[in-house]
């Protein structure tokens, strides 16, 4: 059994071998926590949950590490807009996106450090790295001395001496217009820190240099984040951690973007989806349908035609499920071992939509099965279906998905009353041979979104298309 993954800095799938025997490192970027999320942010967090449960399931012991940024220009400034303290601002939408995490059905995450809480370690790094000669002070704000690194630029490839580090707005001293801001000196109104600089605050991409070494120690196995984070934020990342003496990552992986009309989805660009919004209206199993069952490094366009296409194919799934729990009187519980063709896909770069169509392969044996009455092999294949689902994060009648189920309980309960009435309309029409009719009233239930299927049992309904 051997795990491949794409590996930004060697821009290639290589056999992946952890630091240690039986265990997985993993840090990812979090939230920046200015505003509530959209549907893009979430899709990181998807996608590493993903790879968290396939390294689990391939029995490796995971530390998973996901960081709050809960100080940032971005925030300060909405904390001005809004006339707000900041923390406050940071204190919200960190819960908005744990909200948004959660109802998606991720797993929390071994360590989750808030940046403000590692002021000391980051100190500590500047002070070692302006000993080594790689960082300077100037007006009270500490930089990174880009020149001081040969190997910065590691990760995007860049030329140095092409490339333009995007202006910091009323920051000075620096020796190069290239060099990054560590520490940022205070001004008048903005949160600060006790430094041996002067006050002030930390620098976005120091954060997670300090909080990854906090951790994971000097050397760990997978970095991740988006495919927008690799310049400057995971650049700057690997000059300080290496230049500290850090192995730091061994694996860079980077999940490609949700966009809207081809624009990467954003607030500032207007075109943002809310996960809080989105709930609300598709339930969360379909929405983590949606986003967690492309390829990783495929981009999403956004649409309400791919969602709807979504929840068609997962209503598939949910159906067979169901229709095999209910002919073998209870739960069916899942197979030790998923298909060798899933396992297969999931080491090739977690290859989640080759995997997935094993799946839906095995939902179409497991339906052929029921319509040949054969109790054995349809309990069978949901088992295969449920391991596969489990890995994906996707089997509804795991307990993670119970709170959807109890709130849906009670409207359903409702539904199921009318539309058994109908049903019985139908069943009589049928009875008495009577064609038109039975089909007229399959067709409008049709029109009203449900689906019915005539089995040995007796007719059942699912939620159809949009």
């Amino acid at each position: 059994m051997t795990i491949r993954l794409y590996d930004t800095s060697a821009r290639q799938i290589r056999d992946f071998a952890p630091l240690t025997p039986g265990c997985v490192s993993i840090y990812l970027c979090g939230a920046t926590v200015q505003a509530a999320p959209h549907i893009g942010h979430i899709r990181s967090g998807l996608n590493f949950d993903i790879l968290r449960r396939w390294f689990e399931y391939r029995g490796y012991e995971v530390t998973f590490v996901r960081n709050v940024t809960d100080i940032d220009d971005k925030i300060i400034w909405k904390a001005g807009e809004q006339n707000r303290p900041w923390w406050s601002i940071g204190y919200e939408n960190e819960r908005a996106f744990n909200d948004g995490y959660r109802a998606l059905g991720c797993l929390p995450p071994t360590y989750e450090p808030r940046a403000t809480g590692h002021i000391t370690e980051m100190v500590e790094m500047m002070r070692d790295l302006i000993e080594r000669g790689h960082a300077y002070e100037a007006d009270g704000s500490v930089y990174f001395d880009v020149r001081s690194w040969p190997a910065y630029l590691e990760l995007s490839r860049q030329d140095l001496e092409e490339m333009r580090q995007p202006a910091e707005e009323g920051i000075t001293g620096k020796r190069d217009p290239r060099d990054f801001a560590m520490w940022k000196a205070t001004k008048p109104g903005e949160p600060d820190w006790e430094s041996p600089w002067g006050r002030g605050r930390p620098g976005w991409h120091l954060e997670c240099s300090a909080m990854a070494h906090k951790y994971l120690g000097s050397a760990f196995d997978i970095h991740g984040g988006g495919l927008d984070l690799i310049f400057p934020h995971h650049e700057n990342e690997i000059a300080q951690a290496k230049a500290f003496g850090d192995d730091f990552a061994q694996y860079w992986l980077h999940n490609a973007w949700v966009t809207m009309s081809g624009e990467k989805m954003s607030k500032s660009l207007g075109n943002s989806v809310l996960v809080s919004e989105m709930v609300k209206q598709w339930r969360p199993i379909v929405l983590r349908y949606y986003l967690g069952t492309p390829h990783y490094r495929s981009t999403i366009e956004y649409s309400e035609d791919a969602l709807r296409e979504a929840e068609s194919a997962f209503a598939r799934i949910e159906g067979f499920v169901q229709r095999v729990v209910e002919l073998a009187g209870g739960p069916v519980e899942p197979a030790a071992e998923v298909p060798p063709s899933f396992a297969e896909a999931m080491d090739d770069d977690l290859g989640v939509p080759q995997a997935l169509a094993v799946v839906h392969n095995t939902v179409r044996q497991g339906n052929s099965a029921l319509a040949a009455d054969d109790k054995e092999s349809a309990v069978a294949r949901l088992a295969e279906v449920r391991a596969m689902l489990g890995v994906l994060g996707l089997d509804p009648l795991d307990a993670q998905w119970a709170g959807e189920g109890e709130r849906s309980e009670d409207l359903h309960g409702v539904v199921d009353s009318l539309v058994r009435l109908v049903l019985d309309q139908r069943e009589a029409a049928r009875a008495r041979k009577d064609w038109a009719t039975a089909d007229a009233i399959r067709d409008q239930l049709k029109q009203a979104g449900l689906a019915v299927e005539d089995s040995p049992q007796g007719p059942r309904w699912t939620l159809g298309p949009r």
